[in-house]
This record gives C-alpha cells, sequence and structure tokens, in this order.
C-alpha cells in the first residue's frame, strides 16, 4: 500500500440510535484497523457486531434514542473523548450525528478531529426541502416536488398530481419526531393520499415528490470525500442493482461502475456549496429527459461506503483520516467492476427483484470482485454475531419492511 495512516491518531464510530445491525460501521473499523489505526466505537450494547471486531480497541456502550438533547449528546461524546485520552477523528454514521457534529463544532473542537463545515449546511442537506432548495439554485436535477403545510395544500396538490407520488419524511431527524411516513412511500391515487394525509396532523412534516418509474429509471450511488476547499480527495461512482425493501431501501447489491458525467455533476454541486468531508448521494438516471436526478445527500459516511477502494488502496474513509491527519491522500482510480453484497438482506432483494422482472443494465456479467460487508475472514467474529441476532428478529424485520400498506394502493420502505 502506497501510504501509512498515522496510528498516533485514533477513529471514533459516531451513532445515535438503535440499529445495531450497520455493517457500516463495520466497515469503518476493520478498514482503518487494518491499517494500525486504533479504533474506537459508540455502541447500543456489547454484544453488537461493532463492538466484536478484533479490529475494535474498545466499545462505549450508550443506547440513545436520537431524541435526546443535543447539550445532552455532546456531553456525552465529550466524555468518550476524555476516556479515549487524545484527539480522536470523528466518523459518524447518520445524520443525527453528522449534523450535531457541525452545529457543535467548537465544543468538540479540543477532543476530536473533524472536517469544519458552515454549521447550518449538514442539516439543511440532510432535508429533503433543504436539499431541493440548494439543487434549485445551483441548477442540479431533482424530482418536482411539493412541500404541503397543511391539509388544505394536500388536496390542491392532489388536484393537479399525476399519480403515483411519492411520500418522503421532510426533515431528516424524523427519530426525534412521530415521523409522518415510514421511509419512502409510493402512493398510487389521490384516494389513497387524502387517506393517508388525514394521519399527518395540522403541519403535514412530509414532501411530495414526483414518481420516477423504475422501468425508466437507474440508481446511482456517488461517495466522495471533500477537502476544506471542497475539492475531491477520493470520488467514487457505482450503480445499485438492488436494495431492500425494493427499489426504494438500503443497499444490497452494488457495482463500481465508471461515470464521468455523475462524477463531475457531484464534484461541481459540492464545491459550489463549500462542504467538505464524507458524502453519499443517492440519483436516479431518468431516461425520459436523460438526467441525473439528485434524490439524497447524505453528509457522512453511507452504509455500503466498502464498495468503493481506489487501486491505490484509499476509501472514503482512509482519505478522510488521512486528510485529517495532515497526510497526503494518493491518487488511483477506482476497482471498475467490483461488487458489494449485503449478505442479510441480498437474498431477499434478489427474490424480490426477479418476480419484478427488474435488471439493471450496468451490472458486469462477472465481478472483478466482491466485498462482503460482513463476512471477513480476518474477522470473523461481527458476521457471526449479525447471524445470531439477525435470524429470528430479523427475518420478522424484513417482512414488515416488505410487505405492502394496502391503504389506497400505498407502499412503504424504508430508506
Amino acid at each position: 500500500m502506497p501510504f501509512r495512516a498515522d496510528r498516533e491518531v485514533p477513529g471514533l464510530i459516531v451513532k445515535f440510535g438503535d440499529y445495531p445491525l450497520h455493517h457500516g460501521g463495520v466497515g469503518a473499523i476493520r478498514s482503518l484497523g487494518r491499517l494500525g489505526v486504533p479504533m474506537y466505537a459508540i455502541t447500543e450494547d456489547r454484544y453488537t457486531p461493532a463492538a466484536c471486531s478484533r479490529y475494535l480497541e474498545r466499545a462505549f456502550v450508550w443506547p440513545t434514542s436520537g431524541a435526546e438533547e443535543p447539550a445532552y449528546l455532546v456531553e456525552g461524546l465529550l466524555r468518550v473523548g476524555r476516556r479515549i485520552g487524545r484527539p480522536a477523528v470523528l466518523i459518524p454514521t447518520d445524520e443525527e450525528a453528522a449534523v450535531l457534529i457541525a452545529e457543535h463544532q467548537d465544543a468538540l473542537a479540543d477532543r476530536f478531529l473533524f472536517p469544519r463545515v458552515e454549521p447550518g449546511l449538514p442539516r439543511r442537506l440532510a432535508s429533503k426541502q433543504g436539499l431541493h432548495e440548494l439543487c434549485a439554485a445551483h441548477g442540479v436535477p431533482s424530482p418536482v416536488a411539493a412541500f404541503p403545510r397543511s391539509y388544505d395544500d394536500i388536496v390542491e396538490f392532489a388536484e393537479k398530481a399525476r399519480f403515483p407520488v411519492v411520500a418522503k419524511n421532510r426533515e431528516a431527524f424524523v427519530r426525534r419526531t412521530r415521523p409522518a411516513v415510514n421511509g419512502t412511500t409510493k402512493i398510487a391515487t389521490r384516494a389513497g393520499l387524502l387517506t393517508l394525509a388525514r394521519d399527518w396532523g395540522e403541519r403535514p412534516g412530509v414532501v411530495l415528490q414526483e414518481y420516477l418509474p423504475r422501468e425508466e429509471a437507474e440508481d446511482w450511488i456517488v461517495h466522495a470525500c471533500f477537502a476544506a476547499d471542497s475539492t475531491p480527495l477520493a470520488l467514487f461512482t457505482g450503480v445499485k442493482v438492488r436494495s431492500w425493501p425494493p427499489h426504494a431501501g438500503m443497499t444490497a447489491n452494488a457495482y463500481v461502475v465508471d461515470n464521468p458525467e455523475l462524477a463531475d455533476l457531484a464534484a461541481r454541486f459540492i464545491q459550489q456549496i463549500g462542504f467538505s468531508g464524507i458524502v453519499d448521494l443517492d440519483l436516479r438516471f431518468d431516461r425520459r429527459d436523460g438526467r441525473y436526478k439528485l434524490l439524497d445527500f447524505n453528509p457522512r459516511m453511507g452504509a455500503q461506503f466498502r464498495l468503493f477502494e481506489s487501486g491505490s488502496g484509499v476509501d472514503v474513509v482512509r482519505a478522510l483520516h488521512l486528510d485529517l491527519t495532515g497526510r497526503p491522500v494518493p491518487a488511483g482510480e477506482q476497482r471498475a467492476g467490483h461488487r458489494y453484497v449485503v449478505e442479510n438482506i441480498d437474498l431477499p432483494a434478489l427474490l424480490a427483484y426477479r418476480r419484478s422482472g427488474y435488471t439493471t443494465p450496468h451490472a458486469p456479467h462477472r465481478p472483478s470482485g466482491t466485498e462482503l460487508a460482513w463476512f471477513a475472514g480476518d474477522d470473523p467474529l461481527p458476521f457471526l454475531t449479525m447471524l445470531a441476532r439477525f435470524v429470528r428478529p430479523g427475518a420478522k424485520h424484513l417482512y414488515r419492511l416488505w410487505r405492502t400498506n394496502r391503504r389506497g394502493g400505498t407502499t412503504t420502505a424504508m430508506k
């Protein structure tokens, strides 16, 4: 490997909320741990897959819901920093953590290393309305959207809308309040929309978007890490083959596919808004008008980031650590054709996609290599722990995510 990481500066996985089966955190622990970087993680308990990794120095058991007050979370994070005893690179795995770090940079700066950004930017990017406004301001295509403020607004929208439409929660912090919808929800009819909307209260916290039909679309992802001046340190593009729940959820299977046009679009947008650090973008290519439309902007590490690695051995987490410790990030081309598989959700996703008849035209017939989300020969315990925690409750959870909400012909999928 043509670089050495600073082994005196540890990394800390920061997560708020109860989602113990998170393969992204395990991937980050392995990625830096294999370079000799001491790794720490905040975990729900001592028996999460992340807590069982051989590359983890210590798990800080700190159950949170995501509904705590920011002051409480900041103080808890500082307490973890004091226990580590030296500045650590923060690696957030959810929007709550990314936004908290950005909005409390001064309080956290003495204990931790992290990219400095405009404090309100990550919250705006994580918000569906904030992202839509930024896209409009900078000429980046995104789905046509409406942001109703009342039930009457929804009725007016329903009179003119072309169905089906998609409903999503407007703000990122849906764990802090009762969410209007349980993830990305496809609504087939006007009657179905009005029925659902009756449960959304006086101020519906939703965005209603045009539906981009999967028969005329392709799902693309961009993972990247940007320097303080918003220039790319590492930038990768790939295509999502399968997700769970189908077509609207977490990546279950993906490939690295070179896409210079998409890479340029992402880099220009990041430069325009002045973001630095790791990003995970979801875009849909609409064959009807030939444009890539930005669906989601996650201002943090994505769970499937280990799909992407350059020929010089750099992924976005390694790029972040190298940059924040003052080391150069070596250039290198991405591993085109490389595949990523999330073992516990790809099999049900495969069965569902076969029934739907959907295939992506960009998946290579023979991958150049495969990265498994959970299993690793040098670190098997996270995989075994995942199986032990997943088999019974996990199967029930998959069913709940996939089942169709029959009210008004809606389909709900977690994102």
